[in-house]
Parts: C-alpha cells; structure tokens; sequence
C-alpha cells in the first residue's frame, strides 16, 4: 500500500521560498509518476507538477513554471517542490500524488490514486 506523507509547508512572506518534501513509501516506485496538486479555499485542486521517478521528467503547471522546482531523491524514497518568489495567491494545501504510469504525465486530480495528508503552505503579503 502507497504512503504518502508530506511536510515542510509553514508561513511565509511574499518573495519567500520554501522547499516541500514528500516521502513515499509502502512499494517500489520506479514505475510511478509522482504529482504535486493545491486546493486553496473553495477552489478545486489544481495541478502544480509532477516528476516521472526513474526518469526524472517533469511538466509543471502555469502557477508554478520559472517559480516551482520538482525533483526527487532516489535513496530517501522523496520528493521535493522548491518554492521561490512565493505569492499569496500560492496559498493553499499542498498534495503530493502518485500514479502508476510513466509514458506520459497526467495532470488530472482522478489520474492519481494515492495521496498524502497534504500541508499548508500560506503567503503573507
């Protein structure tokens, strides 16, 4: 069974940054795409990026492109979102996904059938 867990989210002042982590456990993922989503107040979950596990390909969101970073630690079973020049529009909960697949990225909240507990990431201005 997948295990997500995410941490990292905290306050933060506009311009900030701050870096996300999502530990995955409970199978090998290899063969799994790995998403990060946000759902702030009222607004649906929307789709941040995502990072294919052995290859390392990433396709990013509108919100997050030249601002967010995904990447992955192979040895610690982790994946990462590096946040800089934070908004406060960029405040919401943040969800890290996973999906079996790698052939191509799914961007839709349904393509992932795993998530964590998500954290809260919140952009003072």
């Amino acid at each position: 069974q997948v295990q997500l867990v995410e941490s990292g989210g905290g306050l933060v002042q506009t311009g900030g940054s701050l870096r996300l982590a999502c530990a995955a456990s409970g199978r090998t993922f290899s063969s799994y795409t790995m998403a990060w989503f946000r759902q702030a107040p009222g607004k649906e979950r929307e789709f941040v990026g995502a990072i294919t596990w052995s290859s390392g390909i990433t396709l990013y969101g509108n919100s997050a492109k030249g601002r967010f970073t995904i990447s992955r630690d192979n040895a610690k079973n982790t994946v990462y979102l590096q946040m800089n020049s934070l908004k406060p529009e960029d405040t919401a909960v943040y969800y890290c996904g996973a999906r079996p697949g790698t052939m191509q990225i799914a961007t839709a909240t349904n393509s992932y059938n795993s998530w964590g507990q998500g954290t809260q990431v919140t952009v003072s201005s």
